[in-house]
């Protein structure tokens, strides 16, 4: 399905940065002096927008659900006694008018809302006619077409300053990190939607301080633009997400240790660079037609169990085969994930050539 989706640069926002966007500030505004303290910390570091949240959707009731309207005031204040444009999050049309109203410089879309399509649309229509940066979260679950779909609609309704932000998706298995970033969903956004800026959010992504540098990193590495990093003067105390939030004065060294990659190489890289690329379209070649002849094979033997009246799926074969061939490429130095899905997706297409051989 085509996506149509015309955004503009994270330049054309209005923004001053070096070389990516810094969105940073409490997960959760709680105070007029908590607020206060932390944005003039982070002012005196490389951010450049001010992030806290006001209204906070929680799992379940009774967690503190932020402080509402009334933060709205010290979040601007606390960003113009600094010279930081600020952001928060919205999730009806309610508070995309309360934010407007007092002058918040951007939004973000939070990912409980980007899950529900009803959600995102009132909000998308509330914002027709308003120029303002949107910036939208990943859904809590991996589905990228619900992510699409809501810069859709707000595309739709005119905002072309738009951002993605991916912070993860819920675990469920145990996993070092909060949300797992299963890279690969943004990379497919960035491949469908080049235009589109992406920032991310290490803070829930990790859900532990500790982490927070790596992930910063490799969004760095996979050309983020930007990266959203949860800051709370006082972090052991704060009212929510305290695990994974900063004191600036960290936040500081996380930055200052982050090395920005560069995404056009020079004339000599580029040369060196495509001399081992017609290596790997060489090889590529000749992985694709192993694949056909190892499928040409599948489908004679599809042909031979129609004879005999054997099934196709062969559940001890299939078991052998994912051993032995994980053994191997485990000892080539191939991580088991990767050749499992490898070999599921080989099996899937075998699968196919095999009933295709049985209408032969």
């Amino acid at each position: 399905m085509t996506v149509k989706i015309k955004a503009q640069g994270l330049r054309d926002w209005g923004i001053p940065f070096g070389d990516y966007l810094v969105v940073a500030g409490p997960c959760s505004a709680e105070s007029e002096e908590q607020v206060h303290a932390t944005v003039a910390e982070l002012a005196k570091l490389s951010v450049n927008l001010v992030r806290a949240g006001l209204w906070k959707p929680r799992t379940r009731p009774g967690c503190f659900e932020g402080v509402g309207e009334p933060g709205l005031r010290w979040l601007t204040e606390a960003g113009k006694a600094h010279g930081l444009p600020v952001t928060t999050e919205v999730a009806t049309p309610q508070h995309v008018e309360q934010a407007l109203k007092a002058g918040v410089d951007v939004l973000w879309i939070g990912a409980r809302t980007t899950v529900n399509p009803f959600s995102v649309q009132p909000i998308a229509d509330a914002l027709k006619g308003v120029d303002i940066p949107v910036m939208v979260k990943n859904p809590i679950n991996p589905d990228i077409e619900l992510w699409i779909g809501a810069l859709e609609r707000l595309n739709a309704a005119g905002i072309t300053k738009l951002a993605a932000i991916h912070r993860g998706f819920t675990a469920y298995k145990k996993s070092r990190f909060r949300n797992k970033p299963n890279w690969k969903i943004p990379i497919e956004l960035r491949r469908r939607v080049p235009s589109l800026p992406m920032i991310c959010d290490p803070s829930h992504i990790s859900g532990a301080r500790k982490l927070i540098p790596e992930v910063a990193q490799t969004a760095l590495d996979l050309t983020f633009d930007g990266l959203m990093i949860e800051s709370h003067i006082n972090p052991d105390v704060a009212l929510s997400d305290a695990k994974q939030q900063l004191v600036p004065a960290d936040l500081g060294k996380v930055l200052a240790g982050l090395v920005p990659m560069r995404a056009t190489p020079s004339s000599d890289e580029l040369n060196y660079i495509q001399g081992l690329r017609n290596i790997i379209d060489q090889l590529d070649a000749t992985l694709i037609g192993l694949l056909g002849q190892r499928m040409t094979i599948a489908r004679e033997i599809g042909r031979f169990k129609k004879q005999t009246r054997l099934t196709v799926f062969q559940p001890g074969r299939w078991k052998e085969t994912l051993q032995t061939r994980i053994r191997k490429g485990k000892d080539l130095g191939l991580a088991e994930d990767f050749l499992l899905r490898v070999y599921q997706y080989i099996h899937e297409e075998s699968i196919r050539h095999q009933e295709e051989g049985l209408k032969d």
